[in-house]
C-alpha cells in the first residue's frame, strides 16, 4: 500500500494569484475582509492558498494562478496591498494542485474543518489575558466588543464543576451565563446540587436563586448610599454580565444597612443644629409616626428674582424638551442629561425648606428618613405632646387674637384658664361658683344640657358644626375634653398589620392632607371653636369629611366579630365607587408569596385563561409566584376582598369564558419568562474564525 505524500507550499507573487469562479463560498458571513486584513497585517498569514495554474484555450499555463481554497484570505491580501501596507508582488504561500475536481477542493476547505468549542475561546481569552493583555487589547485583535470579551472571561472563570457540564452538553450556554452572575465557586455548585434534583433548572431560577438574601441595586437604601461609597467601604455586587441587572444586587445586606444609618445620622446632627430641639432618624418610619404630635405653622422661603427667572427659565425648557421628545422610547444621550440638569435646577428651588419660627423649633423636630426614590425625606416642624408650651405661655404667645376695635380702645381682655378654657372675666367666673354647692351646680347643668340637647336636635346646622368641633379636637389634638359632645373616634392602627402600607399612594395622600390641615388650624384646642366660627361652610364640610374619613375600620382582625361592619364597608366601597387597581397591585411580597399554588393558580387562571395558568403550574411555590407577579401585571385583576361589587368588572378573560368567545392569540406577555426568554435574552455569540 502506496503512503500518502503531501505537497508543500509554494511562493508565489501575490500579482499572479486571481480568484477562482470554482470557489463555493459565495455569501458573505463571519469575519469582514476588513478585519481579516487587519488580523493578516498583525500576525502575518496562518493558512496556505490553495491554487490551480490558469490555462489557455489551448491549455496552456498562462503564468497566472487561481485561488480555489482562500478567496477570502486572496481579497484580504489584496486590500493591504490597495492600503499600501502591502507589495503587490510579496510572496504568498500556495499549495499548487493540478488533479481532482477545483470546486470539491473549495466544498472540502468549508465543511472539513470543525468549529473551535466555546470554551475554548473563552479560556484562550484568559490565557490571553493572564500573559498581560487588557481587555480592550484582546477586544481590538479579534473584532470584538469589549463586553464581548468580558463576557467569555466571566464564564472561562465559572466552576470547573460546571464547565464540565458544559462540556458534556449537561448545562446549556444560557444555564452557565446564568450561573456567572456571581464568582462563587462554591455556591454555583451548592445551586446547581440543589437544581439537578429538579425539573426546572430555567436560568431565571439559577438568577433567582443565586441572589437570594442580596438587594437589589435599585432598592432605596442602596441609592441613598450609593454603590461607590458601598464598595469603597469594602461591600461586593453581584453583575450579570450577560442581561440588564439594573446595577446588581448588593450582597453584604448589614453593611448597607449601616451605611445607610450612619448617612442618616450625619443628616439628622445637621438639621437638628438648625435649632431643632430634636431630631430621629430611620430608613423608614412605620406608617403614623407622627400621630399625635401637632404640626407647627411654616411660611414659605423667599427667592430672589434671579432665581425665580432660572426656575421659569429651566421649567419652560424642560416642558419644550418633554414635548419634542413625548414619543421617543428612548431619549438621546444629550437630551437625557441636559433633562436631568433641569430637573436638579427645578428641584433646588422647588425643595428649599419652609421657614418655621425659633422659638418653635426650641421645641420641636425632624423626621429623617429615605424616601421610595433613594433620596432623603426631611419632615420638620413636630411638636411632642410633652413639649407642648404651658397653657399660660401659650395663650400669651397668642396675644394677637386679643386686638383693638377701630378706635384703638382694647377689647376685653381675655387669657386661657388652667383648663385650657379662654374666659372673658377670670373674676367674675371665679366669684360666681364659688356660691353654689356641688350638688346645686349638677342640678342646673342637667337642666341645661336636656335644653342643648333639644336645641341642638333640632337645628342640623349647629349639630354638624359641634360634630366637626368634637371630631377635629379627637384627631388633630386629641382632646375631645374640649368639646362638650360626648363624641369620639377611634382610628384603628394600619401600620402593623400590612407592611409597607405607608408608602402607599393613599397613605402618602392622606398624610400631606393631615399636614395640610394642622397647618390651617389653630395651634391650641381651646380656640378651634371661634376658628371654625369663622370658616366657610365648604372648609367645615372638608374638614368634617377628613375627619370621618380617619375614623374608618374595615380592618379585619381573626379574634374580631364584626360582620356587620364589614358588609357596611362594602356598601360604602361601592358608594364612593372605590377602585381598589388605582391603590394596589398584587405582587409576590403583597399577595402572590402569601397564598397556595392553588390560589396563584386560581388567580392566573381568572386574569390570563387556562392555558396560561397550565404553563406554570409544574414550577416550584416561588418560581410561580414570581411568573404570576410578571403575567398579570398591568391586568388589573384583584382578589375578591377588594373588589367592590357592581363596579369592577370580571376579568376579560374569564368573561369570554363565560361567553364561550375565543380569546385572542397573546404574545410573549402571556408566556411564563422560561418560555419567552428565548425571544426576550440576547444570546452570546460565538463565532468560529
Amino acid at each position: 500500500m502506496s503512503k500518502i505524500a503531501l505537497m508543500g507550499a509554494t511562493d508565489i507573487a501575490l500579482d499572479r494569484l486571481v480568484a477562482s469562479d470554482a470557489n463555493v463560498r459565495r455569501i458573505k458571513a463571519g469575519i469582514s475582509v476588513e478585519e481579516l486584513a487587519e488580523d493578516i497585517a498583525r500576525r502575518g498569514l496562518l493558512q496556505s492558498l490553495s491554487v490551480r495554474p490558469v490555462l489557455n484555450g489551448d491549455g496552456e499555463e498562462t503564468g497566472k494562478f487561481a485561488v480555489s481554497a482562500g478567496g477570502r484570505r486572496l481579497a484580504a491580501l489584496k486590500l493591504l496591498v490597495k492600503q499600501k501596507r502591502l507589495a503587490k508582488n510579496a510572496p504568498v504561500p500556495c499549495i499548487v494542485k493540478t488533479e481532482g475536481i477545483e470546486e470539491e477542493d473549495s466544498l472540502a476547505e468549508n465543511t472539513m474543518r470543525e468549529a473551535l468549542h466555546p470554551l475554548d475561546q473563552f479560556r484562550a481569552f484568559k490565557n490571553l489575558q493572564d500573559a498581560g493583555l487588557s481587555i480592550d487589547e484582546i477586544a481590538a485583535r479579534f473584532f470584538v466588543g469589549a463586553q464581548v470579551v468580558r463576557q467569555r472571561l466571566k464564564l472561562a472563570a465559572a466552576s470547573p464543576k460546571l464547565l464540565d457540564l458544559y462540556v458534556a452538553e449537561e448545562l446549556t450556554l444560557e444555564q452557565l451565563m446564568a450561573f456567572c452572575v456571581t464568582d462563587d465557586h462554591a455556591r454555583q455548585e451548592e445551586v446547581w446540587n440543589a437544581l439537578s434534583r429538579s425539573y426546572n433548572k430555567e436560568p431565571y431560577t439559577i438568577r433567582r436563586m443565586l441572589t437570594e438574601g442580596a438587594v437589589k441595586a435599585g432598592d432605596k437604601r442602596a441609592v441613598f448610599v450609593g454603590l461607590k461609597a458601598y464598595e469603597a467601604a469594602g461591600g461586593a455586587i453581584l453583575r450579570d454580565l450577560f442581561q440588564h441587572d439594573h446595577g446588581g444586587w448588593l450582597q453584604d445586606v448589614a453593611l448597607l444597612d449601616r451605611l445607610a444609618r450612619e448617612k442618616l445620622s450625619k443628616a439628622a446632627d445637621e438639621l437638628r443644629a438648625e435649632g431643632w430641639k430634636w431630631s430621629e432618624f430611620a430608613c423608614e418610619f412605620p406608617y403614623g409616626h407622627t400621630s399625635g404630635m401637632r404640626r407647627l405653622p411654616s411660611t414659605a422661603p423667599q427667592i430672589s428674582t434671579e432665581q425665580k427667572e432660572r426656575y421659569d427659565a429651566a421649567l419652560e425648557e424642560y416642558d419644550a424638551l418633554s414635548d419634542e421628545h413625548a414619543g421617543s422610547d428612548e431619549l438621546p444621550e444629550d437630551i437625557d442629561q441636559r433633562m436631568a440638569e433641569l430637573e436638579e435646577i427645578i428641584d433646588a428651588i422647588e425643595q428649599c425648606p419652609a421657614i418655621f419660627d425659633p422659638a418653635d423649633m426650641a421645641r420641636g423636630g425632624v423626621f429623617v428618613s429615605i424616601d421610595s426614590n433613594g433620596a432623603l425625606k426631611v419632615e420638620r416642624g413636630y411638636v411632642r405632646r410633652e413639649d407642648e408650651a404651658p397653657v399660660e405661655q401659650r395663650a400669651d404667645s397668642n396675644s394677637q387674637h386679643s386686638g383693638s376695635d377701630e378706635n384703638g380702645a382694647h377689647s376685653f381682655s381675655m387669657r386661657a384658664s388652667t383648663e385650657g378654657v379662654l374666659t372673658a372675666d377670670a373674676d367674675i367666673e371665679a366669684e360666681t361658683p364659688s356660691k353654689l354647692s356641688d350638688r346645686l351646680r349638677t342640678e342646673l347643668s342637667a337642666h341645661r344640657t336636656i335644653a342643648l340637647r333639644s336645641k341642638l336636635s333640632a337645628d342640623p346646622e349647629a349639630a354638624f358644626l359641634v360634630a366637626t368641633h368634637a371630631l377635629a379636637l379627637d384627631v388633630f389634638y386629641g382632646s375631645p375634653q374640649h368639646s362638650c359632645l360626648d363624641l369620639t373616634l377611634r382610628s384603628a392602627p394600619i401600620g402593623p398589620h400590612a407592611p409597607g402600607v405607608g408608602e402607599a399612594p393613599a397613605a402618602s395622600s392622606l398624610q400631606e392632607a393631615f399636614g395640610q390641615w394642622q397647618l390651617r388650624l389653630p395651634q391650641h384646642p381651646a380656640e378651634l371653636w371661634s376658628w371654625l366660627i369663622a370658616q366657610s361652610a365648604e372648609d367645615r364640610a372638608a374638614l368634617f369629611a377628613f375627619c370621618v374619613g380617619s375614623g374608618v375600620n374595615a380592618l379585619y382582625l381573626p379574634h374580631e366579630r364584626r360582620n356587620a361592619a364589614f358588609d357596611h364597608a362594602d356598601h360604602l366601597a361601592e358608594h364612593l365607587t372605590l377602585d381598589m387597581r388605582d391603590f394596589w397591585r398584587p405582587t409576590v411580597e403583597n399577595y402572590f408569596g402569601k397564598v397556595t399554588k392553588t390560589g396563584i393558580l386560581a388567580a392566573v387562571r381568572e386574569a390570563k385563561g387556562e392555558a396560561t395558568a397550565q404553563m406554570i403550574e409544574h414550577l416550584k411555590k416561588a418560581d410561580m409566584a414570581a411568573e404570576a407577579e410578571r403575567l398579570l401585571d398591568g391586568s388589573g385583576w384583584l382578589p375578591e376582598m377588594l373588589r367592590t361589587q357592581n363596579f369592577d368588572a370580571p376579568a376579560i378573560e374569564a368573561k369570554r369564558a363565560e361567553i364561550g368567545e375565543e380569546a385572542p392569540s397573546g404574545g410573549h406577555d402571556d408566556l411564563p419568562a422560561f418560555l419567552a426568554e428565548g425571544e426576550a435574552e440576547p444570546m452570546i455569540s460565538v463565532a468560529a474564525e
